[in-house]
């Protein structure tokens, strides 16, 4: 058991400055990594849709505007490679970096927003596929897709009001506040995450909960339907259970942390939380190189051409294939030469 001695040397070391030498070493390649895979994929989707403009879907516009959220987080992450890469230095100014955080926010909260309209959009189509029938028409989904912009504007627009640096520090460039300002942060946090997170999320299970119940029980549904939406079912889990929940969770642990830091009260636990939290947003990160998975399995236009160049391919392989056994007979024995002759000479007389 430890002395009060130990317990204060603990309770010391617990309240350190946190080590930044794991963010320095883990974001940066990550980041770039997100960089390279989230640019590629997200262009080839827009120039996708922008191709099929003219016969885009009410799905598809909303396609488009993840595209553009997705884009608009990626042009600022190699500021940010810059100034995890130099120690945590920021030399582009505040402004600047207010604006490459909002640019986060409005790429993961719009993300959650087009995905539940995305998700809403596909049970209508399933279980109320009568009620919706010519009522939905792509300026419906321009109006929602205007409406949800607005509402994640609403909820992010606060975090521009707190600083993002200590005066100890006025070249950092913090993803949510300073600690002069975070006991009036943590609130706006957690009613930020209710509104952007957890309430888009229980929407989204109940529809997608209806649709697989529904799919269940009809036999006479499309097994491409059926296949194409269980497809999204399992993507839009994945971008929950790995990008979505882990951030929300350790964002507000970790500014709990720093609250109780400035109570005096420490705990070891505490750098394991940061660490988590650091992860959670590489992990946040990454939605913007798993959303195109979503483009892929929700347009049907690619979908439809895939199914094709699939079908293409399995013939000119059955092709290729019949024409290597005819031909292995002849492989097999090329001394003989005489032999052919001489059955195709009988086959002429015959």
């Amino acid at each position: 058991p430890l002395n009060d001695t130990d317990s204060h040397a603990l309770s010391q070391t617990s309240c350190e400055s946190i080590n930044l030498n794991f963010t320095h070493a883990f974001l940066p390649p990550v980041f770039v990594t997100v960089f390279i895979v989230g640019t590629l994929s997200n262009i080839w989707g827009l120039r996708s849709v922008c191709a099929s403009w003219s016969k885009i879907g009410s799905i598809n516009v909303f396609m488009f505007n993840l595209g553009v959220a997705d884009l608009l987080y990626l042009a600022t992450l190699p500021f940010l490679v810059h100034y995890y890469a130099r120690n945590s230095r920021w030399p582009f100014g505040q402004t600047f970096c207010k604006v490459t955080r909002f640019c986060f926010n409005l790429n993961l909260y719009g993300s959650i927003g087009f995905l539940t309209c995305i998700s809403v959009y596909r049970y209508l189509g399933i279980v109320h596929p009568m009620w919706v029938m010519g009522k939905i028409t792509s300026r419906h989904s321009l109006a929602v897709s205007a409406l949800v912009w607005l509402l994640v504007i609403i909820q992010i627009l606060p975090d521009m009001f707190f600083d993002k640096n200590d005066p100890s520090s006025s070249n950092s460039c913090y993803d949510t506040t300073s600690n002069e300002l975070i006991r009036g942060y943590m609130p706006y946090s957690i009613g930020w995450t209710v509104t952007g997170f957890a309430v888009p999320l229980v929407i989204i299970l109940v529809c997608y909960g209806h649709v697989v119940a529904v799919l269940a029980k009809k036999a006479n549904v499309n097994p491409l339907l059926k296949q194409r939406c269980l497809k999204l079912v399992v993507i839009l889990v994945i971008l929950f259970s790995v990008c979505f929940i882990p951030y929300h969770v350790f964002r507000n642990l970790n500014l709990t942390t720093r609250i109780l830091k400035m109570r005096g009260v420490c705990h070891a636990s505490f750098r394991d939380i940061y660490i988590a939290h650091q992860v959670s947003r590489c992990l946040a990160c990454l939605n913007s190189a798993i959303n195109p998975l979503v483009y892929i399995v929700g347009n049907d236009e690619f979908l439809m051409k895939l199914h094709h160049l699939n079908r293409r391919a399995r013939l000119s392989l059955a092709v290729l294939t019949g024409a290597v056994l005819y031909r292995k007979p002849m492989e097999v024995d090329p001394d003989s030469p005489s032999d052919t002759r001489v059955n195709n000479s009988e086959l002429m007389k015959g």
